[in-house]
C-alpha cells in the first residue's frame, strides 16, 4: 500500500474514533457493545484496519451521520 493510500486510512480512523468521543464515549469497548459491534473489530476500525462499506454504513447509522458529513472536512487534514 502506498504511502497517501496509509494517510487516508489512518484519517479515516481518527475520524472514527473522533467520532465515539463525541458521542460521549471514552471506551471503545462500550460504544461497540451498544451499537452491537463486535469489540475487538470496532478496536481495528479505530486503528486503521481495512473494513467493509457495510461496515462503514453503521458507523455512519450509530452516529446519525451521511456519508458527505462523515467525509467533511477529510481533505483539510490530508493538507496537515
Amino acid at each position: 500500500m502506498n504511502k497517501k493510500n496509509q494517510e487516508h486510512i489512518k484519517i479515516i480512523a481518527e475520524r472514527i474514533k473522533e467520532l465515539r468521543f463525541k458521542a460521549g464515549y471514552t471506551s471503545h469497548e462500550t460504544f461497540a457493545q451498544d451499537f452491537n459491534f463486535d469489540r475487538k473489530g470496532y478496536w481495528r476500525l479505530e486503528n486503521g484496519h481495512n473494513f467493509t462499506m457495510k461496515t462503514l454504513f453503521r458507523i455512519l447509522d450509530a452516529h446519525q451521520l451521511t456519508l458527505s458529513e462523515f467525509f467533511k472536512d477529510i481533505d483539510k487534514k490530508e493538507s496537515k
